[in-house]
């Protein structure tokens, strides 16, 4: 039989979509027993596509100082959970702290953010969600091309730290980002009465979408229709919290 004809709308569909990711696993050794071990206590994150490194804990004594350590994992074995654990609560009703450290793919784009992403269930049942910059790199690009120093603002929005993507030669430079971000966050916002849960995630610097990459490739005009610009991510497991009395 012969062949169709190709389609056009599923062609432009697909532009739409990004390349496959990768999931991590924080295992004791390189081992399928601990790998699978590690899944279970649900120890893992994932990427779309770049070999972001990714380390997140959760406990009630992190300082800042810990952010700074070489290997934050002792710290953070030593004095809370890791990501896919349980945090219950403590006896004196403190907020949490959150110990993080996000790396760049050693052959890929800078780090622009990390975020945590809260989820709880409020006093009335219903679910919130609420999303922090508490980690991003000062290093960015202004509209006229300049560096420029960005900061929080008062209403807790971070401006965006620019782009350096090149479209027509399909490239971008590592002028702006950070290769690491580390940080400890005290949520400032916490009930202790309302359960809740706590993820990463890690943005890239913008990059070319695969769109471009193939447009270059094949010398096609740049397609119209779909996006020409992505920002690569990580995203933790979770970290949940739980009420001393619903933990009974």
């Amino acid at each position: 039989m012969g062949g169709s004809e190709p389609n056009p709308y599923r062609a432009s569909a697909q532009g739409y979509y990004s390349s496959s990711g990768y999931a991590a696993v924080w295992a004791e050794e390189n081992t399928r027993e601990a790998i699978f071990a590690a899944m279970k206590r649900r120890e893992v994150y994932a990427t779309t596509g770049p070999r972001i490194s990714l380390r997140f804990f959760a406990g009630w004594n992190f300082t800042a100082d810990h952010a700074q350590q070489p290997d934050i994992a002792q710290v953070g074995y030593s004095l809370g959970v890791p990501m896919g654990g349980d945090l219950i609560q403590n006896e004196e009703n403190k907020a949490p702290t959150f110990l993080l450290r996000a790396t760049k793919d050693p052959d890929g784009a800078n780090l622009d953010r990390v975020q945590i992403i809260k989820g709880w269930r409020d006093g009335n049942g219903e679910l919130q969600e609420k999303v922090y910059d508490v980690a991003f790199s000062a290093n960015g690009k202004s509209a006229n091309g300049k560096s420029d120093d960005r900061k929080l603002g008062s209403n807790g929005v971070l401006p965006s730290l620019g782009s350096t993507v090149n479209l027509n030669d399909a490239n971008y430079q590592n002028t702006i980002g950070s290769p690491e971000l580390s940080t400890t966050w005290r949520d400032p916002d916490f009930n202790g009465s309302e359960p809740a849960v706590y993820y990463v995630r890690v943005l890239q610097i913008p990059t070319p979408r695969w769109t471009v990459f193939d447009a270059k490739f094949y010398q096609q005009e740049l397609p119209q229709d779909s996006p020409l610009v992505i920002e690569e991510r990580a995203y933790s497991s979770p970290i949940w919290y739980t009420p001393e009395e619903a933990a009974r």
